[in-house]
């Protein structure tokens, strides 16, 4: 493995810790700042706006800078921007400090699989892409874990501290190992991508993907205050039960991988769907036992993000049929409508612990994934009224998302 490809693995380790730490230090945030929780919960939705916005739009306006330069450029602005939170005088500068990052973050993995393709031969370019996104993996099971354990013993504004030393580790390795050489062509103009949104059948998987993220981060959103003012766990247990739901994201990426292999992107979403339904509708009626709770949450973990494969394989193969010449775009589009997902579905959290109470928002959030699984059906339905040749878009699909 070329040494740049691992700066590149520790930069999206990094990003994806800042980006879901959050969710376990929320209650202390709010706490410390003087805020609710549904304002606490905007921290969330905030940084996901930031991704989606910053993926399409700043992607596109930055086509001619050298990948390097932007590379390098990005993870100062990762790191000034987990700074500015660690010494952020107010929920205010917090919030600013949130789509600063998010803002790296959606260009870090619009132009990293190109950078990770450039640094191998082609045949092992898609090796390159997955050990890159392993960084998003291996956030989820160690970086949130122990950035909650952090946040719990020591204070949350360490969290972000130590995430910053992160970003300083990657910036270091950027500068010092990826080429300056790396070739690129010149993105998607907002044109372009503007097109792709008005293609009515990719417009349907972004409506699946949005709902599919919304409705489980209605829930996932206050995971933690679920766990300390419901189940009774104390703060510091938060950082081990998101440590069972991160190693349960891990098995479930992979076997969400290979139902969509075995079953095609339809009938494997279905089925992640429905779980994913079941299991926050479950959460309503485990929330107040701790050990039924965690086997929940480890539940939770395999399904949550199990659909991710599916979903990307879907996208590229609607593209290929109806903008063959921008499926890259659809498929980054596909990361913004993630995110949008996110953002509103921590918003909508927000407004339902204010309105009704914590433990509503799994139940309403199962809703939700139900819109998810209709527009699913409806989709393949479409597909079988206007069949069109096999596709290639199976072995085009994303190694994991790219928040």
């Amino acid at each position: 493995m070329p040494i740049a490809l691992l700066a590149l693995t520790i930069s999206a380790f990094a990003i994806g810790t800042t980006e879901f730490v959050i969710v376990g230090l929320l209650p202390t945030i709010a706490a410390d700042l003087g805020v609710n929780l549904p304002s606490a919960g905007l921290l969330v939705s905030l940084y996901a706006l930031g991704v989606a916005i910053g993926a399409p739009v700043l992607t596109a306006l930055t086509g001619k800078v050298p990948r390097k330069a932007l590379l390098v450029s990005l993870m100062v602005l990762f790191t000034l921007g987990n700074l500015l939170a660690w010494k952020a005088p107010s929920y205010e500068s917090l919030v600013i400090a949130r789509i600063l990052t998010g803002l790296a973050h959606g260009v870090f993995f619009s132009i990293g699989s190109t950078i990770a393709t450039s640094l191998v031969p082609k045949e092992k370019a898609a090796s390159a892409i997955a050990i890159m996104f392993t960084g998003l993996t291996v956030a989820l099971v160690t970086g949130v874990p122990l950035g909650t354990f952090i946040g719990q013993h020591f204070g949350w504004r360490e969290t972000f501290l130590a995430v910053s030393a992160l970003g300083v580790l990657a910036f270091v390795g950027s500068l010092l190992f990826v080429p300056s050489s790396i070739k690129h062509n010149k993105p998607a103009s907002l044109l372009q991508q503007v097109k792709v949104l008005g293609e009515p059948r990719l417009l349907l998987v972004y409506a699946i993907t949005a709902l599919g993220y919304g409705g489980s981060f209605t829930a996932f959103t206050f995971l933690a205050p679920i766990l300390t003012d419901i189940s009774g766990f104390s703060a510091n247990t938060v950082g081990l039960v998101m440590l069972v739901y991160g190693v349960s994201v891990a098995v479930g990426n992979i076997w969400g991988g290979k139902l969509a292999d075995q079953r095609g992107p339809i009938g494997a979403l279905k089925i992640i769907f429905l779980g994913l339904a079941a299991v926050l509708l479950v959460v309503t009626f485990a929330a107040p036992y701790k050990w039924l709770m965690v086997a929940t949450v480890l539940a939770w973990g395999a399904v949550a993000f199990g659909n991710v494969a599916g979903l990307q394989v879907y996208v590229v193969q609607q593209a290929e049929h109806y903008t063959p010449r921008a499926v890259d775009v659809a498929s980054g589009l596909n990361i913004a409508a993630f995110n949008l997902g996110i953002a509103g579905g921590a918003w909508g959290g927000g407004l339902i612990v204010e309105h009704l109470g914590l433990l509503h928002t799994g139940w309403i959030g199962g809703l939700v994934v139900l819109g998810a699984l209709g527009l699913t059906a409806l989709s393949g339905r479409l597909d079988r009224l206007s069949p069109r040749p096999a596709s290639a878009g199976g072995e085009k699909s994303i190694h994991a998302v790219a928040h």
